[in-house]
């Protein structure tokens, strides 16, 4: 964050480098230095620590890195009722205002939130621009960013708690039931569901039990779900659950809420965690198709890919070339009591194959040296052993058992090598092999955006304190994801009309780029853009139908939205 106002850059004899990058000269502190073994000399560690407008001037805007370093320096004396940065980054909120405007989300959410839909909204661009989710962080965004509350007013963090905990579980209901009332319940769409948790230590909090995450670490979690528009491209409606509850057994409450929100012709693409009798009978009960990932090796599908092993897997006319495998289709009932005909699709991929094996017999390799080790000892061993080895004992008296050596059980694990490799997804719609596995993977955007929700949004841990708190992080949460999903998508498409895979093209590396476009204040306390849009800037943009023209119009919107504000600082 650069401060507002100027110091005098240090000497140069303090470790002082300067390098202009596209008209912005930036002033770099050499901190420490570290030996190169491979240079044979001393490197210096730099950090930035301001930038000048002009490569020649003695004067910069220092950032919070020469505060650190230089803490002695001379610092002018500033208004202290000035709280906004001379240095304005506008590129990422051009584009988020574009995506929220073309959503109706400002309309909506102003109908629902009120006269503080703004901070609503800025929240949810905060979460995406900075990838944190901590309201006590959020002035210092709101210091350097445009805003979408009204005069672009600066709240401090207690006013951003305050307005959390006041937003209600009916406002968080309402926009669910206004957002799915916009989509087209003709159309016939397929739904991805999956869910995640999130730890949750702090406060008295109905939904935050001890469950069974995938990294456990012994903290409480909440169970947080999300149905995708495959379709569309477009987060659908959340749920929010007691951690204890599993994933299997809430499908069907899940299923009830998007019948509850209009859609009928609909299917759904699930995880092998929600694959049990019961909800697939419940989805066949109310008209559902399905396309799931069959739960391990069951006898069933074990006997079904022995029948057609040796059959496709080297020919060509299965070879899926997408996805470098090789699929066939067959009918068959899922379990005896089965009214209907499945289409149990089965893949086979060799690399797929050789990673499988080698990790399999690794595994028995680590469980015959373990019973070799405890030769002559007493050994009470579980299922796994016995399944894949033969355990010879001997009793040296009539309670005292003694392990004695095992020997494997070849067939039993002949059999499992035999199906490394191959994967099934099982449909209750008729469709080939390829349609089937281009659905599945679609699932990679839903399963994606829960990365993006941890990991781009903050949102790994909720830091809450109350119930209102928690069901308003996750409402304010699942808007910046429809945003967030937005330019996921738009940029994910501009890449395929260019056919170039840019490494600028993903959302983090997009926003760090758009942020580094930026208004300036200058001596008449006007803003003003600080240079023009770069050549990869100008493809960012593309891909949400802005162009530089767009940049510099706005830039100036923004700067007449803010004279009254600066009116009253000057």
């Amino acid at each position: 964050m650069y401060l507002d106002y100027e110091v005098k850059i240090p000497n140069s004899k303090h470790g002082i480098t300067r390098k202009t990058i596209r008209g912005i000269t930036y002033i770099y502190y050499a901190y420490d230095r570290k030996y190169s073994s491979e240079k044979h000399y001393s490197v210096p560690k730099n950090t930035t620590i301001g930038k000048c407008l002009n490569a020649s001037s003695e004067t910069m805007y220092p950032n919070t890195n020469f505060l650190k370093y230089f803490p002695e320096a001379e610092l002018p004396q500033v208004n202290e009722t000035s709280d906004r940065s001379a240095c304005l980054r506008i590129g990422a909120f051009l584009v988020i205002r574009k995506i929220i405007a073309g959503y109706h989300l400002d309309e909506i959410i102003g109908r629902l939130i009120g006269k503080d839909a703004g901070l609503f909204l800025d929240l949810a661009a905060y979460s995406i621009v900075t990838e944190n989710n901590a309201g006590q962080y959020y002035p210092d965004y709101a210091y350097n960013h445009p805003l979408f509350t009204r005069q672009m007013k600066l709240y401090s963090d207690s006013k951003v708690s305050s307005f959390i905990n006041d937003i209600t579980r009916d406002q968080c209901i309402a926009f669910q039931n206004e957002w799915n009332s916009r989509h087209d319940h003709r159309e016939k769409i397929y739904i991805t569901y999956d869910s995640t948790n999130k730890n949750c230590q702090a406060g008295d909090l109905e939904c935050v039990e001890i469950g069974h995450p995938k990294d456990d670490n012994g903290k409480p979690v909440l169970n947080y779900s999300i149905a995708y528009d495959h379709n569309n491209s477009e987060p659908l409606y959340y749920e929010e659950y007691p951690g204890s509850i599993v994933d299997v057994s809430q499908l069907q409450i899940m299923l009830l809420k998007a019948k509850g929100y209009g859609y009928r012709q609909v299917g759904f693409i699930l995880d092998r965690g929600y694959f049990s009798k019961e909800n697939i009978h419940f989805m066949d009960k109310n008209g559902y198709e399905f396309i799931i990932m069959m739960k391990g090796m069951k006898s069933l599908v074990r006997d079904l890919v022995l029948s057609v092993k040796g059959s496709f897997e080297e020919k060509r006319e299965y070879s899926l070339r997408d996805y470098r495998v090789n699929g066939i289709t067959v009918k068959h009932h899922l379990y005896p009591s089965d009214e209907k005909e499945r289409y149990f699709h089965i893949y086979y991929n060799e690399r797929k194959q050789t990673s499988e094996r080698e990790i399999f017999e690794e595994k028995i390799d680590r469980m015959s040296l373990y019973l070799q080790e405890h030769q002559g000892m007493k050994l009470d061993l579980g299922h796994e052993f016995r399944k894949y080895f033969d355990l010879i004992y001997y009793h040296e008296g009539q309670d005292d058992e003694k392990f004695m050596y095992d020997r494997e059980r070849y067939n039993v694990i002949d059999e499992e090598i035999a199906l490394c490799g191959y994967f099934v997804i099982i449909t209750s719609e008729k469709m080939d092999a390829a349609e089937a596995l281009d659905l599945y993977k679609s699932r990679d955007a839903s399963e994606k955006m829960f990365r993006e929700d941890k990991t781009f949004l903050g949102d790994r841990t909720m830091r809450c304190q109350t119930n209102e708190a928690l069901h308003a992080k996750i409402f304010i949460e699942f808007v910046a994801l429809i945003i967030r999903n937005r330019m996921h998508f738009l940029l994910k498409e501009q890449m395929l009309k260019t056919h170039h895979k840019e490494n600028y093209m993903t959302v983090p590396a997009a926003i760090r780029e758009l942020e580094k476009i930026e208004i300036v204040r200058q001596p008449d306390r006007e803003y003003y853009l600080d240079y023009s849009v770069t050549a990869t800037q100008k493809s960012i943009l593309k891909a949400f139908g802005l162009t530089e023209a767009n940049v510099r119009k706005q830039a100036v919107e923004i700067n007449d939205d803010l004279k009254s504000f600066i009116a009253k600082e000057a």
